[in-house]
């Protein structure tokens, strides 16, 4: 996962199972910790934010057991004004992108994460592999593609 940062002071790291109900059990985790650091900490983080995260988690969560079955780790943490999801298994392949297919049945996760996500990285880690994304916290912070259009 990406170097640790001093600045990052809200944090949490979590071991699942990577059995098929690991996927709710990190969303849920992923906005219960945003919804803790916007209580605990006064920190701003739009509703997008915490929707957008949950969707990455989904996504690197989903690849990481299908690609890895067994016990995974997911990283949570702020850094600046985002938040950091970054996801480690035990397959040292790194993922990558295919090219655009809308004529494709599924295989659009990594698409989807690149799209939403500030930033994106996947990284040979010991023991496997760790892929992190960064989501804005806030609305303004976004990528012009998901931000929310008013009329």
């Amino acid at each position: 996962m990406s170097g640790d940062d001093p600045t990052a002071v809200h944090r949490t790291t979590v071991a699942l199972d990577g059995a098929g109900t690991c996927i709710a059990e990190a969303r849920h985790l992923a906005a219960a910790f945003l919804t803790r650091v916007r209580a605990e900490h006064g920190l701003e983080v739009s509703q997008r934010a915490v929707d957008l995260t949950q969707l990455v988690v989904s996504e690197l969560v989903t690849n990481a057991g299908k690609y890895a079955p067994g016990p995974l780790l997911m990283k949570l943490r702020v850094v600046g004004a985002a938040v950091e999801v970054a996801v480690w298994d035990s397959d040292p392949i790194l993922p990558i992108a295919r090219a655009a297919d809308a004529g494709r049945v599924g295989q659009h996760g990594l698409e989807i994460v690149m799209a939403v996500a500030q930033s994106f990285e996947a990284e040979r880690r010991p023991g496997g592999k760790s892929v992190t994304a960064r989501i804005a916290l806030t609305d303004a912070l976004a990528p012009a593609e998901t931000r929310p259009r008013h009329p």
